[in-house]
């Protein structure tokens, strides 16, 4: 297919994070752009404050004359009617995946894959790149709080793009650059058994172009295909913590700031600070920093750039900062990522209080991982889960927000509805909470914060 011939295209769950940013790039380049959403949402108003057209009811009457092509996300049932009308009127009918995978083929492409970090990072990328001089394209899968979207247009061949295990998306890549953050297992309704995601993810990196580079974070079980790569002339690189091609190294917490240095066989430099926490964070930041360098994007002024890095919506967000309440908002939904979110909290607030609310995201996930979750949420002070968010999932009998918190041992914990949440907190009171999920959690951050912030006029 020739994207040039495309004059109107549909996206059927056009508020998804990566779908927006497609229809963001076909709106720019001249293309009636017109999608569904089952709810109306801060990112959907978005679109169509910038001209694109958005409705809510799953109804073929919405579907406008002569469209070229149609985009539809796995996240969508197939029972939904206007597929179904797409499908029986042999329209042209391609995943998001697909679609990405055509717009960036003549590209150069830098890939970050990986059950976690993959949005930080190629956030990172996306933002040291361009800043470094390189106009690169971005789609993110998250809102670059520097860059203000999660689609960035560029006029160099460069592209930076998130790659998504789901439903096995990121096969459509083949990239340049490939960087690949973590193996964890996850959507093992897809995948089956955490053997499936490891050979999956090695398939993707032996996708990566002649000539290209893979960076992959040390440790990984990774060997045999690295090695495939090298004996065909492309490069393999690795980053970590105190370890790898690219090391990060010293690192300590100075006045609310990560700092740490990154060295390697050419450089060393000392000194970086990241205003984002965590020493997950310290491993995204490294990896950005090596793809950037591979790129041949560096300049003498990356530390300061680095510092100046504002993060990505709903990654360690931080939505009040004053000195008797903290409130952070994170996209955590996996029990790796959990741990990363709850450790960061505990290094920049070590003497307070942490109260989590955790919204289990996909009855599939919370079946599998039941036992990492509550082990990850005893962590906590206190614990507050709301119910399962069901996303595209039926409900799987006995596969609640309960059956994790039985099997927690942290004695300040209970189930809560949502339309009970922010009384409860408003009488809770807590010195640092974290709202944590990836489902609709986020439609209580403002009420949340009217109330926790009700005795600070500033509060923000």
């Amino acid at each position: 297919m020739n994207l040039n011939d495309i004059h109107t295209i549909y996206f059927i769950g056009i508020g998804g994070i990566g779908m927006s940013a497609l229809a963001r790039y076909f709106n720019g380049h001249g293309v009636k752009v017109y999608g569904y959403d089952r709810a109306e949402t801060a990112l959907t108003r978005a679109l169509t404050a910038e001209g694109i057209s958005v409705h809510y009811e799953d109804n073929v009457q919405h579907i406008p004359e002569k469209v070229d092509l149609v985009v539809w996300t796995p996240a969508v049932p197939d029972s939904h009617s206007e597929l179904q009308y797409f499908r029986e009127h042999n329209y042209p009918i391609k995943k998001r995946a697909e679609v990405l995978g055509l717009i960036s083929k003549s590209k150069r492409c830098i890939a970050v894959a990986g059950t976690h970090g993959k949005t930080t990072t190629s956030t990172m990328v996306a933002y040291l790149i361009r800043s470094c001089g390189i106009d690169a394209t971005a789609f993110l899968g998250g809102i670059s709080v520097n860059l203000g979207s999660n689609f960035i247009e560029g006029q160099s061949d460069w592209v930076v793009a998130e790659a998504d295990e789901y439903d096995r998306s990121f096969l459509q890549l083949h990239p340049e650059i490939a960087v690949l953050n973590s193996l964890d297992p996850d959507h093992l309704d897809i995948y089956g058994s955490s053997e499936a995601v490891v050979e999956t993810y090695k398939q993707f990196v032996r996708q990566i172009k002649p000539g290209g580079k893979l960076i992959y974070r040390h440790g990984l079980p990774l060997d045999d295909v690295a090695e495939e790569l090298r004996a065909s002339g492309r490069q393999v690189l690795t980053f970590g913590i105190d370890a790898g091609d690219y090391e990060a190294h010293n690192i300590r917490v100075e006045d609310g700031q990560m700092v740490f240095g990154i060295k390697s066989g050419i450089f060393n430099w000392e000194n970086l600070h990241l205003p984002y926490p965590g020493r997950h964070n310290i491993e995204n930041a490294t990896a950005a920093w090596a793809a950037v360098h591979c790129a041949g994007a560096f300049v003498p002024t990356m530390p300061e750039i680095l510092s100046r890095f504002s993060g990505v919506k709903r990654r360690f967000e931080f939505i009040v900062r004053q000195p008797d309440c903290v409130y952070v908002d994170d996209y955590a939904h996996h029990p790796t990522e959990l741990n990363a979110v709850i450790a960061a909290a505990r290094m920049l607030f070590p003497d307070k209080k942490i109260t989590g609310v955790f919204q289990p995201h996909l009855y599939t996930r919370t079946r599998d991982f039941a036992s990492e979750f509550a082990s990850a949420l005893d962590q906590l002070d206190m614990c507050i889960l709301l119910p399962i968010y069901p996303a595209r999932e039926l409900p799987i009998p006995g596969i609640t927000a309960e059956f994790i918190l039985q099997k927690m041992n942290l004695k300040d914990r209970k189930v809560v509805k949502g339309e009970d949440l922010v009384p409860e907190l408003s009488r809770e009171k807590p010195e640092v909470l974290l709202t944590l999920g990836a489902g609709d959690i986020d439609k209580w951050i403002e009420p949340i914060k009217k109330a926790l912030t009700a005795g600070y006029p500033q509060a923000g």
